[in-house]
This record gives C-alpha cells, sequence and structure tokens, in this order.
C-alpha cells in the first residue's frame, strides 16, 4: 500500500519546522537577544544570510527561536485540548441523553461562542501578556473541538457487537470507553490533533501579532510581523520571512493532516 503523497510533503516541512525549533536550544548562527543597532537593515549577505532587522537582529536567529515559541505553545494548547477534552467526550458518549451529557454539550457551546482572541483578551485583562496565557486561551478553546469529536466518533461505537460483548462480561462504561472506545477513535483524534495543531499556529501568530502572545525579547513570528508592519515598503522582507514561515508550516501540517486521514480511514485507502 502506498503513503499518500502528502503525507511525505507535509511530513518533511513540518519535521524540518520542528528540527529548526529544537536547534534553537543548543544553537542559533546569532544571539537573539543581543541588539546590535550597527548591523540593522543589513541586506541579505554573508554572515546574514536573510539580513538582519530594526535592532540588528538576524533574521535566521530569529526565526529558529521564534519557531521555538510557536510550535511550543501550540504543541501544549493542543496537547491541554485533547487531555481535558477527549474524556469529556467519552463521558458524554457514554451517558449519552443524561444531564451530565447535556452539561458537556451545553457548556461547549457556551467556550464555541467566544473565539480564542477574546478568550486571550479576557485572561489578559485579568493575569497579563504572556505566552502561558496564549496557551490557556488557545488551549481553552480546543477543548471543546476535541470532546466534541470525541463524542461524534464514540457514539456509533456504542451500539456495536464488541462493545455490547464486553457489557455482557460485565465492564463498566468507564473501562469500555478507556480499553474499547479510545483505541478505536484513535485515529480520528489523531488526525483532528493535527489540524488543530496548524490552527494553533496561526492562533499563535495572531495573538502575538496584537501583542497578547509571547513578549519581548522572546522572538515570535507574529511579534515579528507586527514589528515589520511598518517598513513593509521600505524593508518588506522583514514581513515577508515570518510570514512565508508560517504559511508554510501549516501549509505542512494540512498536508500531513490529510495524508494521515487517508492513510488512516479503510474507506479512503488506496490499494497499489
Amino acid at each position: 500500500m502506498k503513503l499518500p503523497i502528502q503525507l511525505y510533503v507535509g511530513g518533511i516541512i513540518s519535521i524540518f519546522f520542528v528540527l529548526l525549533a529544537m536547534v534553537s536550544f543548543v544553537w542559533t548562527p546569532f544571539p537573539v537577544e543581543v541588539l546590535q543597532i550597527s548591523q540593522k537593515f543589513k541586506s541579505p549577505e554573508w554572515p546574514y544570510l536573510l539580513g538582519t532587522d530594526h535592532y540588528g537582529r538576524d533574521i535566521i536567529s530569529m526565526l529558529m527561536v521564534g519557531a521555538r515559541t510557536s510550535i511550543g505553545v501550540a504543541i501544549v494548547a493542543v496537547g491541554m485540548g485533547m487531555i481535558v477534552g477527549v474524556p469529556l467526550g467519552l463521558t458524554a458518549a457514554a451517558i449519552k441523553g443524561g444531564v451530565i451529557d447535556e452539561l458537556i454539550m451545553r457548556g461547549n457551546d457556551l467556550v464555541f461562542a467566544f473565539p480564542s482572541l477574546v478568550i486571550a483578551i479576557l485572561i489578559t485583562a485579568v493575569f497579563g501578556p504572556s505566552a502561558i496565557n496564549a496557551i490557556l486561551a488557545i488551549g481553552i478553546f480546543n477543548i471543546p473541538v476535541f470532546a466534541r469529536v470525541a463524542r461524534g466518533a464514540s457514539l456509533s461505537l456504542w451500539t456495536l457487537d464488541f462493545v455490547l460483548s464486553a457489557k455482557v462480561a460485565g465492564k463498566g462504561k468507564a473501562r469500555i470507553s478507556v480499553e474499547h472506545i479510545l483505541p478505536n477513535i484513535a485515529n480520528i483524534l489523531l488526525v483532528q490533533g493535527t489540524i488543530q495543531f496548524s490552527l494553533g499556529i496561526l492562533a499563535e501568530a495572531g495573538l502575538a501579532y496584537v501583542g497578547l502572545g509571547a513578549q519581548p525579547p522572546t522572538p515570535s513570528w507574529g511579534r515579528m510581523l507586527s514589528d515589520a508592519q511598518t517598513l513593509i515598503y521600505t524593508h518588506a522582507n522583514l514581513a515577508i520571512i515570518p510570514g512565508l514561515a508560517i504559511v508554510m508550516l501549516v501549509l505542512g501540517l494540512n498536508l500531513l493532516g490529510d495524508g494521515l486521514r487517508d492513510y488512516l480511514d479503510p474507506r479512503l485507502r488506496t490499494h497499489s
């Protein structure tokens, strides 16, 4: 069986940016916290292969550390949404029609009524802007997404023979959910997690752009775009480069999600 081409392409792009972020923990061409005003607005040339910004910081180094910030925030936020949302969805499916099911789903509707940007504004109004608060905002918005996906995917499984057999064997709903339902919806959750990861990258960039994400001196792709908006006509590369990085990573993750969906869903598999 052939792997979908989008799985290869998306995987290569995603792995490239993840490796870029991991390398930034131990090495960058230049330190991003050091301002070198005498080197500001350098054109792409050695040793600044993508040039420098208005503070004289190397663009490549900023991109590397910015990837670490964006990917780190998205991973933690999506993980938070999955850890909280999936058990809620499994619980709602197990007791479909009950009061708890209704409370969980109406709570999801309430969270959906507030976009992540609005949630971030509410959180930062109380605790102040930071990467941690951006994670909370994006993570809270992801909880109902995973809850809905887990509940919807689980409902059809509760009527199947293997679940009925587990009931006859005396297993409780919680045990059935963990041992039988969850493994059978793991592929759906994995694909949804990839999609939410790409949306998390966009959300982090948007929050950083309006000043609600990671704060200086921590580099962020959204912050780089925000700093470059007044220089777009004179130094367009300062906005184009981080913008392309965001587009490429989101594209890679979406392709990866599509490829995983095609590969893991038996109805979409292509046999060679």
